[in-house]
Order: C-alpha cells, then sequence, then structure tokens
C-alpha cells in the first residue's frame, strides 16, 4: 500500500541536513550552554551560531531573537508578555485601565486563546476583525478598530487604547495569506499609533516561513513568531522576534537564559537544528512552483472529478501548498479515517485543535455553515510530495467520497 503524507501543515518531516546538523548536539556535544567549561562553551557557541542564521533569516539583529520551546509558547509570550508589560507602566498612572487587543477572527489557537483568557479575566478589551469569504482581513477594519490613547490620569468604564495588534501571516487550515506589511504601515503611520503611545504588532508567521518572505524590516512588525518543526526542523522549539525597545515581559520565570525573556536551560540541538533549517530554505524557494503544481493539480482534479465539492479560502491569495475542500454529505474525519486506510495521511484542520468537536473557527469565519465546516479536509504538501503521490490520491478519493456518502446521515 502506498504512503502519502498530505499534512505538512501539522508538522514536516526532519530534513537530512538538518539531522546531520544536530547529530554531534545529541552525543558528544551534550553540554549546558550556560556552563563555563569547554563543553559548556561548544554548546553555548551552537546556540549563537544558530541565532545568527534565524537573525539573518528574519534580517535581523542577533539580540532580537529569542529562542522558546515551541511557537505556541512564543505566541503566548507575545501576547501575555506585552499585556503584562503595558499594565505595569500604567500601573499608578491610569485608573481601571484595559489595555485593547485587535486579532483576526481566524488566528491560530496559540493566539485566539490567550486573548480569550485576558479577555475573561477583565484584563484587557478585545476586537476580533471579520473576514470575507475568502478569508483576508480588510485592512480599513483594522485602521477603524484602532483605538487612540488615553491622556487623562484617570480612566472609568475600563476604556482603553490599543496596545497591540495580533494578525497571523498566513493560516494554517486555508492557508489565506493576510496584507502583513500593509497592515504594519497601517500600525506605524497611523495618527493614533504615535511616538507617545505606540501599538505593537505581532506576527503568527509559523505557516509563512518556507514560502513567504519573512524579513521583519519590510513586514514592519515588532514581534513576529515562528516554528522549527514546520520548516523541517525538529520539534519542540520556537522562535519569537522582538524588535529592540518593544516592552515584553517574561512569562516563566527561574533563569537567566535568552537574556532572562526565556529563562530554562536551552535545547542546544533543537536549536541547532532550528539554525540549519532557516539556513535550509533558501533552498526550498527553488521548489515552490512545483509545489503550486502538484496542489493545483489536486485541488483541480478533486473539484472537477468529484461532485459537491468547493474550495475554502482564497484560490489566488494562498500558500502554494495547500488545498482546504469540503466535501458535501460527509463528515470530514470518516475522510480522514478512510484515506488513513488506504496510507495517505490529512488533516480536518489544524493539529492543534484535533480533539475538539466544534466545526473549525476559521472555515465558520468564512461564513460556512457548521455542517460545511465539519466536511473539510486539508491538504498540505511539502518538499517530498511527487506527482504520483497525487495521481494516487486522485485514484483513491472519489471511491472513498462515494462510499462515505451512501452510509452518511448528512445529505
Amino acid at each position: 500500500m502506498a504512503k502519502v503524507y498530505l499534512d505538512y501543515a501539522a508538522t514536516t518531516p526532519l530534513a537530512k541536513e538538518v539531522a546531520k546538523a544536530m547529530a554531534p548536539y545529541l552525543k558528544q556535544g551534550f553540554g549546558n550552554a550556560s556552563s563555563l567549561h569547554q563543553w559548556g562553551r561548544k554548546a553555548r557557541e551552537a546556540v549563537e551560531t544558530s541565532r545568527q542564521q534565524l537573525s539573518e533569516f528574519l534580517n535581523c539583529s542577533l539580540t532580537e531573537v529569542f529562542f522558546t520551546g515551541s511557537a505556541t509558547e512564543a505566541d503566548n509570550l507575545a501576547i501575555f508578555g506585552v499585556i503584562r508589560a503595558t499594565l505595569r507602566q500604567a500601573q499608578g498612572k491610569l485608573q481601571n485601565f484595559k489595555p485593547h487587543i485587535i486579532i483576526s477572527s481566524i488566528e491560530h489557537p496559540a493566539v485566539l486563546e490567550p486573548v480569550k483568557h485576558l479577555e475573561k479575566a477583565g484584563e484587557i478589551e478585545a476586537t476580533y476583525l471579520p473576514v470575507g469569504k475568502e478569508g483576508i482581513v480588510k485592512v480599513a477594519d483594522l485602521e477603524k478598530a484602532i483605538k487612540p490613547p488615553i491622556r487623562k490620569p484617570s480612566v472609568s468604564n475600563g476604556a482603553g487604547n490599543t496596545v497591540l495588534v495580533s494578525i497571523m501571516y498566513a493560516n494554517n487550515e486555508i492557508g489565506t495569506i493576510q496584507p502583513i506589511a500593509e497592515i504594519g504601515k497601517i500600525i506605524h503611520q497611523s495618527p493614533i499609533a504615535n511616538h507617545q503611545s505606540p501599538v505593537i504588532f505581532h506576527c503568527d508567521a509559523v505557516q509563512a516561513a518556507n514560502y513567504l518572505d519573512c524579513d521583519v524590516q519590510k513586514l514592519g512588525c515588532d514581534l513576529l513568531t515562528l516554528s522549527a518543526h514546520k520548516i523541517y526542523g525538529p520539534k519542540g522549539v520556537g522562535v519569537l522576534y522582538v524588535k529592540k525597545g518593544t516592552p515584553v515581559e517574561p512569562i516563566i520565570f527561574g533563569g537567566h537564559q535568552e537574556n532572562g525573556l526565556r529563562p530554562g536551560t536551552e535545547n542546544v540541538a533543537g536549536i541547532v537544528g532550528f539554525g540549519a533549517a532557516a539556513a535550509a530554505i533558501s533552498n526550498l524557494k527553488s521548489q515552490i512552483a512545483n509545489i503550486a503544481k502538484l496542489r493545483d493539480k489536486l485541488s483541480n482534479g478533486i473539484l472537477k472529478n468529484i461532485p459537491g465539492t468547493a474550495l475554502n479560502g482564497s484560490r489566488e491569495n494562498r500558500l502554494p501548498n495547500n488545498a482546504n475542500i469540503s466535501f458535501q454529505g460527509v463528515e470530514g474525519e470518516s475522510i480522514l479515517m478512510a484515506l488513513d486506510q488506504k496510507g495517505i495521511a490529512v488533516s480536518t484542520g489544524s493539529a492543534c485543535a484535533s480533539g475538539s468537536l466544534e466545526p473549525s473557527h476559521v472555515l465558520m469565519a468564512l461564513h460556512n455553515s457548521p455542517i460545511k465546516a465539519h466536511g473539510s479536509i486539508r491538504f498540505t504538501l511539502g518538499r517530498y510530495t511527487t506527482a504520483s503521490e497525487i495521481d494516487y490520491v486522485l485514484k483513491v478519493l472519489p471511491e472513498v467520497i462515494e462510499k462515505l456518502r451512501k452510509i452518511s446521515p448528512i445529505k
């Protein structure tokens, strides 16, 4: 039976060059990077080499790259860290102050859930920007949502100025690409976002890193999140870019590592792998056209040959490896399990939310019905996907859908 992996948005296989770079630090180079002896110095040198590789990838300084245990942690650090710093700065100056956060309605749970937690706790106000049927935020909506800074020493009714905007670069479920550079300009050029009370811009670029320019100078973001295992690196290591001068406080305590912003003994081998993966992304750029061609072959074949199907998200303004398709009259998890039995790996949405029985918040934000959202499958391709694998999926899938529709209670 064929083995076809089409879930690259969930995780990617470890690249050979990355495994090779990591190997010495899984064996003889096992030292603690905080130790002063030669084993520790060797580990520290490896960490700083990787920091250099990430800084080159992001076009930022070494001191602006902070390693974390995951992209989820990096997103949480960005949100909780900014709010903690903002509240501390406002203490004794503004009464009943509530910082205002703006995010899109289709953010990853790693951004969405921290914001909801803070909102429920009464610590912030939050605005969730809607998206159109293609899943794209309107820049005009964002500009209107920004609240001006407070000038009075006392505040009533918990009103507050906008302190943070968080918009993901490319959506993990539908692959839609947001106009991040344009958003960055709006945030920093808006008369509301002035030097006395700047609005901080965070961008989750986890899905974008393989395919889109992550030059933070061009994007205009103050904070940006990356994940190693989405770019053919190891699991268990993320990065938060923090522009110099951006107020962020730690959310973990107990050490001096990462300049005190992210305490804890560094995952040296994982960090080395992250650096190697980032350095190798330029090699993937040459494969983008072929990945997009295979993606189009898959999505066009499904839409043409299987009735009752529809593409979710933008046809043009999306990642080249993503195809999210709804199948009328079938439950998504049934499709996933049936394809798994045929040796094909796909997803019903974000792997981080796969345990939830609720319909995808991303697909619901596109004005889909719960039934349509539940009947959606995410196909994501990668550097190792082949034409023969796509042919196999197109051969197997119509029969799978036909059988499931015959026994499905959904009509």
